[in-house]
């Protein structure tokens, strides 16, 4: 029984990575079901310069301040702590523009290690503050992740897929993705957020169920 899957996320969503987790811990209590995942973009930042935007000036926009800061990465910290995440925002020094990031993980789908090079870039954001919008930085993460370094920089330093990212993003949206992550069963079921593993689970058993059914008619 396979289920397909195309998850939405943005490489700069701290509760992607939870998402993550909690979808991984949630494909352990179903052993039994094959998955064809593909990760889907999204933006949160659509307006985001190029070169990104220092992360103190981002946190004023976006939070109004660092005191509503430390009370969202706290709720986000203990979130990261239940799934083995120890985030590190002090350790970020630039929110980037997530484009460039969305175009390695593509990529990475022509090598089949697009799920590893996610975690990668998770890992290299969330826990070592790594700028990902520079492609030296991206092309060291992907070689850590399998992919090679030269080829890996060739293909970021070029715009190869950025007009398939954008067009991943504005589906989303045209979609009624506001917020992410999402994950998408069998192009029919959607789940919207970081849920419990519960509650994924019980979308699987829907989908599982009704792949069942048309077999049976």
């Amino acid at each position: 029984m396979t289920l397909k899957i195309d998850i939405i996320v943005d490489t700069v969503c701290p509760w992607c990575y939870v998402g993550k987790k909690r979808f991984e811990r949630a494909l352990a209590l179903r052993p039994g079901i094959d998955i064809e995942v593909g990760w889907r973009a999204f933006q949160l930042n659509p307006d985001m310069p190029l070169e990104g935007m220092d992360r103190g000036a981002y946190v004023e926009e976006k939070f109004g301040g660092m005191e509503r800061a430390h009370a969202v990465n706290s709720s986000l910290k203990s979130a990261g702590e239940e799934e083995g995440i120890k985030f590190n925002f002090n350790a970020i020094q630039k929110t980037p523009n997530s484009v460039l990031s969305h175009r390695l993980i593509r990529f990475a789908a022509e090598y089949g290690v697009q799920t590893p090079i996610v975690s990668a870039v998770f890992d290299a954001f969330f826990l070592e503050g790594k700028d990902i919008g520079v492609p030296e930085v991206l092309a060291r993460v992907a070689g850590s992740a399998g992919l090679n370094y030269e080829d890996t920089l060739n293909f970021l330093q070029s715009d190869r897929d950025t007009d398939i990212i954008l067009a991943e993003d504005e589906l989303a949206r045209r979609l009624g993705v506001n917020g992410v992550p999402c994950f998408i069963i069998n192009r029919k079921y959607a789940v919207s957020g970081a849920q419990s593993p519960e509650v994924i689970v019980q979308v699987f058993d829907l989908a599982i169920q009704d792949k069942l059914d048309a077999v049976s008619e």
